[in-house]
């Protein structure tokens, strides 16, 4: 575990000559506890590393990380951030330079600079991966590789708990990813970029094609809700204020196999998608949900409810 100070990217840290074939995962931390560890295990498998970045832990985060350090070795890289870091939709945020180590960028980019693969992706702390549908998609990686302009997105499904402890699909916010995370190639050229709101992810900019519904997205089942770590108190304006809103008064929710109708691509949805990558993505995410897979789902959802405090 390596202790990282007043760092500053610059494109000769991603070593891009240096890279070995092989896929990376990069993970960045803050108050992760709630799910790291199953988030960790359910994917370590499939890549050959994971770099795991925290910054501004006061929960389990650290003790987790050692331990699991422990158990995978070198295929878990770990690394603490120690500069504050401000969060995406703050007003520090949109006023701090994105080379300053207190920028999302930075971070990020330090994140992105430690993995070792010529392949990377973007890891939270709350995806539980979907094993069978991801061991597919690696395995397809690894035997043909990736369009150099291309990225391969990959979406999760939101997941909330009921008074019944039962998990459903919310309908403020039913999938997560459209387009931004995703499997893609790394180069001299690739970096997270700035926005006053948050950080560009690397894909932004490159053409999406989406290979498959990857895992089950845990944010709104974290403590807080899954909005605990915008400083919300002290960023009363924040895009993630209003987020916050809708989901508390917008409260309805169905089951996975209901998603299908629901986001099934509208004519004008299809229209779209003729003049913006992220319009056709999304179409060809929603259209992909008649062909979801159930024969691991109902498994899965109960590893998701065994893992959660007082449930039983």
């Amino acid at each position: 575990m390596e202790t990282i100070s007043k760092y500053t990217f610059t494109p000769d840290d991603l070593n891009i000559s240096k890279r070995q074939n092989g896929i990376s995962a990069f993970m960045r931390i803050r108050n992760g506890a709630d799910f790291l560890e199953p988030t960790i295990r359910s994917h370590i498998d499939h890549f050959d590393e994971i770099i795991a970045v925290y910054n501004q832990c006061t929960d389990a985060t650290p003790d987790i990380l050692g331990r699991l350090t422990q158990e995978y070795g070198t295929r878990l890289r770990v690394f603490h951030y120690i500069d504050r870091v401000f969060p995406p939709g703050s007003k520090d945020h949109a006023f701090t330079p994105a080379d300053s180590p207190s920028s999302l960028v930075n971070y990020s980019n330090f994140a992105l600079a430690k993995t070792r693969y010529r392949v990377v992706t973007k890891l939270d702390d709350d995806h539980f991966a979907r094993s069978e549908t991801l061991a597919k998609v690696v395995k397809n990686i690894r035997l043909n590789g990736i369009a150099r302009h291309k990225i391969l997105g990959f979406s999760g499904i939101n997941l909330k708990l009921n008074v019944d402890k039962k998990l459903f699909v919310p309908l403020a916010d039913p999938v997560s990813g459209s387009g931004d995370i995703g499997f893609f190639n790394i180069d001299n050229e690739t970096r997270f970029t700035f926005d006053r709101r948050f950080e560009n992810a690397p894909g932004r900019n490159l053409h999406r094609q989406f290979c498959g519904f990857l895992y089950w997205h845990l944010k709104y089942l974290k403590t807080g809700g899954g909005f605990a770590n915008y400083e919300l108190d002290t960023n009363p304006n924040s895009r993630f204020m209003r987020k916050q809103k809708r989901m508390n008064d917008y409260a309805d929710g169905v089951g996975v196999s209901e998603l299908s109708d629901i986001l099934s691509p509208k004519i004008t949805d299809q229209l779209l998608a003729v003049f913006s990558s992220k319009k056709r993505f999304i179409a060809q995410r929603n259209r992909a949900l008649k062909q979801f897979k159930s024969v691991s789902t109902n498994a899965e959802l109960q590893a998701i409810i065994n893992m959660l405090p007082n449930t039983s």
